[in-house]
């Protein structure tokens, strides 16, 4: 009896004792290399795909492509979109890394309330690609995929210049008014300074007037990148600032807020030809807006290659997790708050009514879609 009751305790002992080393080597572990796993090196696996909405047809299809291409690259996905509201994306998020997924590719919907969760997913061995919106505030993420998102402001300002021929008619005022993206997504400053560097200047010799005298990124910011949100302030521009005078052109960083500022302006009798509408410039070549600039009404947008842009991660992703070199082309621009996040860049090209063929010359759309 008293044997049995003697081995029990050294069992017992040599069990605990060898549950407390392994405690201490894991904690040893996880001081010296930061993490507490190491992630596997090779094909397969789930990768996790955190897109912002679906209320964007742009966002519907970059999931719909990397999910696609990871898929044929030896990956399974898990494709969720967080419909705009932070809570869900972080939940979302903090569901991929609980499954165990290798590689999180995130649209965030803010930038700036991802750092906890994004630690977790460090701590857990996940990789992190930022995907199109720059994470902010961390340390967590290991590389950037977009397009040259200052140039996309470039084009849109340029495109104003040229169009209104500024430069040909130096005597002439132009009224003009600037809207600006979602005040949580980093790449509205960068759409912002882009657009700015090419119009601040018609704008402080008194070239271009801007009537209501917002001139500022936080004076044209759009919720959410929201139409109707940019429809309400549109209106209350033109009802406050303009009685007998015409907008002449509108500032728009994106097709889905230059909807928003046209409905504005078909209701104040815009869209005749008494009275055309101004030039409006977009972003992202949506359908709507595609078919908007053939029938005359928006006049530009900025074309990203979103199939490129999912390829461009893929390619980033697989070479993280099968241990190859990242390839990247900006090692300066984009600091965080944290880090300056290594980057892949894509270059925009701008669209009007003279070379929407180029659209389906590159299978983006097919010629019975803008019918």
């Amino acid at each position: 009896m008293t044997t049995g009751i003697r081995t029990k305790r050294a069992a017992a002992a040599v069990a605990l004792a060898a549950l407390l080393t392994a405690s201490v080597a894991a904690c040893g572990q996880e001081a010296k290399g930061g993490s507490r796993y190491k992630p596997e090196k090779g094909k397969g696996g789930t990768v996790g795909l955190a897109m912002p909405t679906k209320s964007s047809e742009r966002w519907i299809a970059d999931g719909k492509n990397m999910a696609k291409q990871f898929q044929a690259a030896g990956y399974k996905t898990d494709l969720q979109y967080g419909e705009n509201k932070v809570e869900s994306q972080v939940a979302q998020i903090e569901n991929m890394i609980a499954k165990g997924h290798r590689l999180l590719v995130i649209a965030a919907i803010d930038g700036r309330a991802l750092t906890d969760v994004l630690r977790r997913a460090k701590d857990s061995g996940v990789r992190i690609v930022s995907y199109d919106r720059l994470i902010l505030g961390t340390e967590n993420v290991d590389y950037y995929a977009s397009f040259d998102n200052e140039r996309v402001g470039e084009l849109q300002g340029q495109y104003l210049v040229d169009k209104l021929k500024l430069d040909e008619k130096k005597g002439e005022k132009f009224n003009i008014e600037l809207f600006a993206g979602s005040p949580d997504d980093n790449n509205t400053q960068y759409f912002w300074n882009g657009a700015m560097k090419k119009l601040r200047p018609y704008i402080k010799k008194g070239q271009l007037v801007v009537r209501s005298k917002q001139t500022k990124m936080n004076q044209a910011t759009t919720q959410a990148w929201d139409g109707g949100t940019a429809q309400k302030r549109m209106d209350d521009l033109i009802s406050k600032n303009y009685g007998s005078e015409d907008v002449d052109a509108v500032l728009s960083p994106y097709d889905g807020i230059s909807i928003g500022i046209l409905s504005a302006l078909k209701s104040a009798g815009y869209g005749t030809k008494a009275k055309p509408y101004p030039v409006v410039t977009g972003q992202d070549a949506e359908l709507a807006s595609v078919k908007s600039i053939i029938a005359g009404n928006q006049t530009q947008t900025v074309y990203k290659d979103t199939r490129k842009l999912a390829k461009q991660a893929v390619q980033m992703g697989d070479a993280m997790l099968t241990g190859k070199k990242v390839e990247v082309n900006d090692t300066k621009s984009y600091d965080n708050g944290k880090k300056i996040v290594p980057a892949y860049l894509l270059k925009p090209v701008s669209i009007d009514k003279s070379n929407t063929q180029r659209l389906i010359d590159d299978g983006y759309y097919k010629a019975g879609q803008f019918k």
